[in-house]
């Protein structure tokens, strides 16, 4: 390894240190970059890609064994569980093979003098300058560098008093280890994770899935009408929600996993299935790294104190789940980057973390970006908002799948777009260009006079803006008596 004082280490190489390491290249810079587990992280591993993979596949199947649409698979469709995860680390393969190879390619100086070394190991900060290296093969260095990024991500959370094995228990880190696909699962947590791995595991339809949500709705940081509409459909698939209720222990019993939960009424049911996945969230993965010794603080949490992606050392910054302030893939990947151009002197534009946009992999598939009606609420932003449903846009019927909606948010006084969510399939195609409106403090007008494709699903992205302004194809008068379109302020 390149001896010397490096320009930046980067601590982990998920997304948010790798597109750090890779900022920091553009810029000519000597980068070491350690990372003790896989080169990708979460982002690809047991996580983002992963499970995104196994959402595609699932998807896939439940469209295959569909029966209303002129086709048909005579004796049903064969599927194991093993084969799919086959499938899954297929895809993981190949994105963490692009990694490695241009991680092989940088080791070398470039042009510029930018150079990206891995370092196989666990670090722990010595110093503020000092950073100790126990690599997997055994040995010890010392790495110094001028600047340091912290980019370590996160773990799955476990409550205490839960007894995860791994085996009959497991996180989100575990659940590909099934030998086949279970007859039952409970899944603790309502949040994102658990009701993605329920869609996916009622799309396969060999699990039947209960899910403990310990508040009165799934996804409680959403608007009602996007939760219930989410909700619908999982329980049309089987999924059993136990709804504002508390769970009064899970455990191993004769081979089955045995969860008491005490429901909204008050009464204590006792219910046993094959396996149980805890998705309760994700915790920072800060432990062990002698921070106390940089000086960098952390919250009650455990995630490093930032202001700006700049921790309390002053050369000492920090990305994505580290800090957990947003845990997506793309937010990390911009903090990773604006951190490096920081350190480095070139005055970065502010991330507008308003404008972010993020997709849960549903059934249906839900879309985000900027505000909802809760968020507005909570922070006094008045609004107006339209509400299209699915069954009135073109693309939506020529797809056989009109459930769900589409809703816009909007200042009521200078019409700038405030948000946007979507409910229903290919809901992700809507949301990127919205989201460079919001950064452009765009207005409805601007939609409005955007050419869309025909037909698309962003034509129903339209239709709420010109029914926003007066001027919607489909009218409010006749369709909103039918509940397909709504329109309100707040």
């Amino acid at each position: 390894m390149t001896s010397g004082v490096w320009d930046l280490c980067v601590v982990g190489a998920g997304p948010g240190g790798y597109a750090a390491a890779m900022r920091a290249h553009d810029l000519g810079k000597r980068v070491v970059v350690v990372e003790r587990g896989q080169v990708g992280g979460a982002g690809i591993h047991a996580g983002a890609l992963s499970s995104k993979t196994m959402w595609h596949l699932s998807n896939d199947y439940a469209v295959a064994a569909r029966t209303d649409r002129g086709y048909h698979a005579p004796g049903g469709i064969d599927v194991s569980y093993p084969n799919v995860i086959e499938s899954v680390r297929t895809a993981v393969a190949e994105r963490r093979s692009l990694l490695d190879r241009q991680l092989a390619s940088l080791s070398a100086p470039s042009a510029n003098g930018g150079i990206v070394t891995l370092v196989r190991g666990s670090g722990k900060f010595l110093s503020p300058h000092a950073l100790e290296v126990t690599r997997l093969d055994g040995g010890i260095e010392t790495i110094e560098a001028t600047n340091y990024l912290l980019a370590t991500g996160s773990l799955p959370r476990v409550p205490e008093g839960i007894p995860v094995d791994g085996e009959l228990i497991v996180t989100s880190d575990q659940i590909e280890a099934f030998p086949a696909f279970p007859e039952s699962m409970v899944i603790v947590g309502a949040g994102v994770v658990g009701c993605e791995y329920a869609t996916m595991f009622a799309n396969f339809g060999k699990t039947r899935i209960h899910i403990i949500d310990r508040q009165p709705r799934i996804l409680p940081f959403e608007d009602e009408d996007v939760a219930e509409e989410v909700a619908s459909s999982l329980e049309s698939m089987g999924v059993v929600i136990h709804r504002a209720s508390k769970l009064e222990s899970l455990k191993v019993v004769d081979g089955k996993v045995e969860y008491v939960i005490t429901n909204a009424e008050g009464k204590t049911e006792t219910i046993r299935v094959e396996r149980a996945l805890v998705s309760v969230g994700r915790a920072p993965a800060t432990k062990d790294l002698g921070l106390e010794a940089a000086g960098v603080k952390l919250d009650k949490g455990g995630g490093v104190v930032v202001e700006d992606t700049r921790s309390t050392t002053p050369h000492i910054y920090a990305a994505g789940d580290a800090t957990m302030d947003i845990a997506l893939v793309n937010v990390a990947e911009l903090e990773g980057r604006y951190a490096v151009e920081a350190m480095f002197g070139l005055e970065p534009r502010p991330i507008r973390y308003e404008a972010l946009s993020a997709i849960m992999f549903l059934k249906p598939e839900v879309a985000s970006v900027g505000l909802n009606e809760l968020k507005a609420k909570e922070k006094k932003i008045p609004y107006r908002v339209g509400v299209v449903a699915n069954r009135l846009i073109g693309r939506n019927i020529a797809m056989r799948e009109t459930g769900g909606f589409i809703k816009l948010l909007a200042s009521p006084d200078t019409h700038r777009i405030l948000g946007l969510r979507v409910v229903g399939p290919e809901a992700s195609s809507t949301i990127q260009g919205i989201a460079f409106l919001i950064d452009q403090e765009a207005t409805l007008e601007d939609i409005d006079r955007c050419v869309h494709p025909h037909p698309a699903i962003t034509e129903g992205v339209q239709e709420c803006a010109r029914m926003l302004l007066g001027r919607s194809v489909m009218k409010f008068d006749v369709f909103g008596r039918e509940g397909m379109m709504r329109c309100g302020e707040g």
